[in-house]
């Protein structure tokens, strides 16, 4: 199972690459492996505010239907609108063109609850 050392990870499963101020987001490799088949994605338009910890979303796949958590507080600038047309890919690349959204980070406080690869690991036994 792949969780690059250059992202952090949230208890439920969702990456973060944090840019400056801009923070891209989506599911882990282990999290898309548990979920199935991604079938649709319900995101946030740009303008969106987030809060850390809060609901931004939904995915569902053939198991099931998931919340997805926001790691950040801030606003949503940029969706990945090729999950519309091919939400396979978070299956495919959950690290690459499996993105979900893109933040412009407004509180940086939450920031140190986010794990490293190797704490990630140990959380999900991988």
């Amino acid at each position: 199972m792949n969780f690059p050392n250059n992202l952090k990870y949230t208890k439920e499963h969702e990456w973060i690459k944090i840019d400056g101020e801009i923070a891209t987001v989506g599911i882990t490799e282990y999290a898309q492996g548990e979920l199935g088949d991604i079938v649709y994605l319900d995101l946030p338009k740009i303008g969106q505010k987030v809060n850390h910890g809060s609901t931004f979303g939904t995915i569902e796949a053939v198991k099931a239907v998931s919340d997805l958590y926001s790691p950040v507080e801030g606003e949503v600038v940029e969706v990945n609108l090729n999950l519309n047309s091919s939400p396979e890919l978070v299956n495919k690349f959950p690290y690459e063109d499996g993105w979900m959204i893109k933040i412009k980070i407004s509180a940086t406080s939450n920031l140190a609850d986010l794990l490293d690869s190797d704490s990630y690991k140990l959380l999900t036994g991988k």
